[in-house]
């Protein structure tokens, strides 16, 4: 019996709405939702009980949910940590950098991110931080907002027109009172970093942080990731951010010409 194009084409729809479907449930959790019940799952979703259940169930038999004790609240699973694991072992950039990271650690003395672009966020895949000495944590960033954070500051300046305001229209969300909001307001601070070289992040998106980010370029000289160095306001004063600036901006070249010459 032969299956017809309009019968194949609706099999092909359906399972791409199931796929989307489970990477909504996924990115319900978050560092800050590390377990959720399916109720709260079901109301970030908008997905009917039944469907959400359906879900749950499926993830947690092949691995990549976790259910607790108690079984009232669902954590990802360690499938998703293998997985993730090898994605950023594919990665040039995480192999390159993972010495220049270390190195911008220990000359800044700061918090260091290296994070790639994937269209709306900054996503940050190696971190490092410094000895602590008392200071106050930055927060986890894993997916850093690209209209206030450095890191995604950065990137988001040399992006075409078109993905820049595609990233506008999604919406520009205020985290402190000095989160720019406006696309009056970013295009202006993209202006100013385009000029200067590197970013700058002045409690926009973690009140009492300051955070400089340089641009990384891939072997066509296309801006896709960054590099940032970061601290407490009171410890990392604003005049010294010129000099932070020349650290960290030599830090990302230094990447950009890794990748280039493949070294």
């Amino acid at each position: 019996m032969t299956i017809s194009n309009k019968s194949g084409r609706q099999n092909s729809d359906d399972q791409m709405k199931s796929l989307a479907k489970i990477v909504k449930v996924l990115e319900c959790f978050s560092v800050n939702d590390r377990a959720l019940t399916p109720t709260e799952i079901c109301q970030r979703t908008q997905f009917p009980r039944s469907t959400t259940h359906r879900l749950l169930t499926s993830l947690r038999d092949v691995g990549l949910l976790d259910q607790g004790k108690e079984r009232d609240k669902y954590r990802l699973g360690l499938k998703l940590f293998e997985l993730g694991n090898t994605a950023l072992a594919s990665f040039d950039i995480y192999r390159e950098a993972a010495t220049i990271v270390d190195s911008l650690r220990h000359m800044s003395g700061h918090t260091v991110r290296l994070a790639i672009f994937d269209g709306f966020r900054a996503v940050v895949i190696r971190r490092a931080e410094p000895v602590m000495d008392g200071g106050i944590p930055s927060k986890f960033v894993e997916n850093a907002p690209a209209h206030c954070t450095s890191v995604g500051k950065t990137i988001l300046a040399w992006q075409p027109e078109s993905v820049i305001e595609r990233f506008i229209e999604a919406g520009l969300e205020k985290f402190t009172p000095d989160t720019i909001s406006t696309r009056e307001a970013l295009y202006r601070e993209l202006d100013d970093i385009r000029e200067r070289g590197y970013a700058i992040d002045d409690g926009e998106h973690q009140p009492g942080l300051l955070c400089v980010g340089a641009p990384i370029r891939n072997e066509h000289g296309q801006v896709f990731a960054g590099i940032s160095a970061s601290g407490p306001a009171w410890k990392l004063s604003k005049d010294y951010l010129p000099e932070l600036a020349k650290i960290v901006v030599h830090h990302a070249n230094q990447v950009s010409e890794n990748l280039s010459t493949g070294s």
